[in-house]
């Protein structure tokens, strides 16, 4: 059984974006600087330019914005479980920044909570810290991690938990939930679209639904590595 407390912990996914539609609509500084940053992208890849990757920009907090964040918790026990879904999103990053902090600072309260993403280590917690401190936002404490020892940062990771200690490796939540059997969530778009889906499509609706079914497949996944039982797909609960 799970040695975390299941409802103390809050599950997670961002969608990011480049914060200009087409590399032609990026300043002329901030071209300058995505150069430098596509040079080392560009090595060894003889059939790309600069421009032509410029869809990667939303992957780097310097270059990119977040577009939706979704948030999960569960309720209840055994097989009764919910999971309640929140997602926040919108084309003014601050405000959907602003109105996630408020609601994490209500809920991570006095008592030990934990955040939970999969690579959210490396990705997701980071990349919200900086795009806080670029908005000129204070950082929820326990969304930052700087200046704090190991053992005080309340992140857990599903990715990091299923390397047992091997660093070697990167496993992406669809490789990952298709060998624990559990449904996995890319059967529309994946990450690599999210930026075309933005900026040609418009559809941030169909960007917040994938959002959300990452969501519940971290939750199912960490579930299913502490040995409890699935939320049942009736138990799943989208909040307005």
């Amino acid at each position: 059984m799970s040695t975390y407390p299941l409802h103390n912990i809050l599950f997670l996914d961002i969608e990011t974006v480049p914060q200009y539609s087409e590399y032609e609509h990026v300043p002329p500084e901030w071209k300058e600087l995505w150069t430098k940053k596509a040079e080392i992208i560009l090595r060894n890849r003889e059939d790309d330019t600069v421009e032509s990757i410029y869809n990667r920009a939303g992957i780097y907090a310097e270059f990119g914005k977040i577009v939706c964040i979704t948030c999960g918790i569960i309720q209840g026990t055994g097989n009764e479980k919910r999971l309640l879904l929140k997602s926040f999103s919108g084309e003014n990053e601050q405000i959907l920044l602003y109105e996630f902090s408020e609601m994490i600072r209500k809920w991570s309260g006095n008592e030990p909570k934990y955040l939970c993403a999969h690579n959210g280590k490396e990705f997701d917690f980071p990349f919200m810290c900086r795009r806080m401190i670029i908005s000129g936002m204070t950082i929820p404490a326990i969304l930052n991690s700087s200046g704090k020892k190991p053992w005080e940062i309340n992140h857990l990771d599903t990715m990091e938990l299923w390397k047992f200690g091997d660093f070697k490796n990167y496993t992406s939540l669809n490789l990952l939930a298709t060998a624990l059997g559990v449904p996995t969530p890319k059967d529309d778009i994946d990450g690599s679209m999210v930026w075309e889906v933005y900026w040609k499509e418009k559809n941030l609706e169909r960007i917040v639904t994938y959002c959300q079914k990452d969501v519940v497949t971290v939750a199912q996944v960490f579930l299913r590595m502490m040995g409890e039982a699935a939320v049942k797909t009736g138990n799943i609960d989208i909040k307005a």
